[in-house]
């Protein structure tokens, strides 16, 4: 069962878009054993989590681009390192804001496009349009001529662009208190995104898709696929790293982290028994470096939410006393130590024999038997170490909505 495990994780790793030719990991190993392989696979798993990202967010004024520039770091307005907000243009200059967990991952809140003076050419020229990965443009009305210029101009000049209509949430409050007894949000959400795509259309702006959104609770509406499909177009040594730095405000985000860090799990236990290992007290046959597995499971509750600091926000930002959120991690509940993981190790390692017999039939990953239970521990106690956590981010993300009657667990998109 455990093999066929690895097998369904391999096949599905983005991580073998950078090996295809699997001749190369063979011949380092033949050349050097496990660690040679280890050491290529370590600069690897360290491009794919510290991978540069640059996103430039526009839009017009009192549009809520720099509220975005917040949300999509996980802060709010008034946190000490957000972005400035306001009703009048805030931003004068191209403005970097790293996220505060993925320093490689940065923000930039780019100046307003919505006065007279605006000239396309000109405003791509000013922020520098290459610097960008790809744009996200935002508007809390009508999107007008300059949104879909703009559009235009980035799509030739071979840049990806993703539109926003913000603030659906008032547009629905609104509607809601005016025909109280007629008032349907479907029809709302279907009525904003309809003209929308007809006044880009009238643009010239071909089969324009937009994204609708709250920037108070992203969870809502059309996140969820827009970040599904900016992770989608995004080079693929990117995508890994750009998940891990989205905030987690939905179920199916949380499945696709989990996904992602399991498809790399193999990877770490490779870098763990073949890099620096050494004897681990207290297990049986099992050498590693405890440091690589300290910091992965620490990496793991920083991108699922749990780590402390998060958790505090979460706290602040859904308006419950911090106990109530800590009390629904059933899990580690301070720093991962060296004995927690020499604990999780000795757990995992009274089922890896068979595992370390059924690796020799895993392509590539068959040599890895020769680490002895090594691999096969690690590789056990990694995977069940992220389930944990994986339900013990749910759970956290079921108590923070809990007590918003007019707010169901974001576990789908409304359409």
């Amino acid at each position: 069962m455990a093999g066929r495990v690895l097998q369904s994780s391999l096949s599905q790793s983005k991580i073998l878009e950078l090996w295809r030719d699997t001749s190369a990991l063979m011949g380092a190993f033949e050349a050097g054993g496990v660690a040679a392989v280890a050491a290529r696979l370590q600069a690897t798993l360290h491009s794919l989590e510290n991978a540069r990202l640059d996103i430039g967010i526009t839009g017009g004024t009192g549009s809520g681009k720099s509220t975005f520039v917040n949300a999509i770091r996980g802060l709010g307005d008034e946190d000490p390192n957000s972005a400035c907000t306001g009703v009048v243009e805030m931003t004068v200059d191209p403005t970097p804001y790293p996220h505060p967990k993925y320093p490689n991952i940065v923000i930039w809140d780019l100046p307003g496009i919505g006065t007279s003076r605006f000239r396309t050419g000109r405003y791509l020229q000013r922020v520098l349009l290459e610097r960008y990965d790809f744009f996200i443009i935002i508007t809390s009305d009508s999107f007008t001529a300059h949104h879909a210029q703009l559009a235009c101009e980035i799509l030739q000049r071979g840049k990806r662009f993703y539109l926003v209509r913000s603030k659906v949430d008032v547009d629905i409050a609104a509607s809601r208190s005016r025909r109280p007894s007629t008032f349907s949000e479907e029809r709302v959400l279907r009525q904003i995104r309809e003209d929308c795509g007809r006044r880009l259309r009238a643009e010239g702006l071909k089969d324009p898709k937009v994204f609708l959104l709250s920037m108070f609770e992203l969870g809502k509406y059309d996140f969820h696929l827009l970040e599904e499909l900016m992770v989608k177009e995004l080079e693929s040594h990117k995508q890994h790293a750009f998940l891990l730095a989205v905030p987690n405000v939905s179920k199916p985000i949380l499945e696709k982290k989990a996904a992602s860090l399991r498809q790399h799990i193999w990877l770490v236990a490779t870098v763990a028994c073949g890099v620096n290992p050494s004897p681990v007290p207290g297990v049986r046959e099992v050498a590693c470096d405890l440091y690589v597995l300290i910091s992965s499971l620490e990496g793991y509750r920083r991108s699922l939410g749990l780590d402390e600091d998060s958790l505090v926000r979460l706290a602040e930002q859904r308006g419950q006393p911090l106990h109530k959120i800590l009390e629904a991690v059933q899990g580690w509940k301070t720093k991962v130590t060296e004995a927690l993981v020499v604990e999780l190790l000795g757990q995992a390692s009274r089922d890896a024999s068979a595992f370390t017999q059924e690796l020799l039939g895993v392509p590539i990953l068959g040599a890895l038997a020769t680490c002895g239970i090594s691999f096969a521990t690690i590789y056990q106690m990694l995977r069940t170490a992220l389930d944990e956590v994986v339900k013990d981010a749910q759970r956290v993300l079921t108590q923070a909505f809990l007590d918003d009657s007019d707010h169901e667990l974001p576990d789908k998109c409304n359409q």
